[in-house]
């Protein structure tokens, strides 16, 4: 499985993993287990050290459409992107600004930085 996560009720909450190749689907099916589980406004740690991009104009245009909605409606908690490739970097800041999210958000290069980061939130 190419994204992982684990929801952490206690601590609201949730770690994500990325392992190679990540497509709209794959984000899709994470996204529609945060909302069944009632943690779409935890903290998210989302290590995307990892992450190869497979994504084209259109998908990130509907995952903005996805983040924004679920934003307005369910709210958003903070959210820190362990990134530490080009590639990750670019499509994780465009699903920044396409997201819209009014949250905090950062990108971190360590794993460290960014539980660090959230922690404070």
């Amino acid at each position: 499985m190419p994204i992982r996560w684990k929801i952490l009720h206690d601590k609201k909450r949730v770690e994500i993993k990325t392992e190679g190749e990540v497509n709209l689907k794959d984000i899709e099916g994470y996204l529609d287990d945060l909302v069944t589980h009632d943690a779409m406004a935890y903290g998210k740690l989302f290590d995307a050290s990892d992450l190869v991009p497979v994504a084209n104009d259109h998908d990130m245009l509907m995952l903005g459409a996805r983040m924004r909605a679920y934003a307005q409606t369910m709210g958003s908690g903070p959210i820190a992107f362990v990134v530490t490739t080009a590639p990750a970097r670019a499509i994780v800041e465009r699903y920044i600004n396409l997201a819209q999210a009014n949250r905090p958000t950062g990108v971190f290069f360590t794993r460290r930085d960014a539980e660090a980061w959230l922690d404070k939130q």
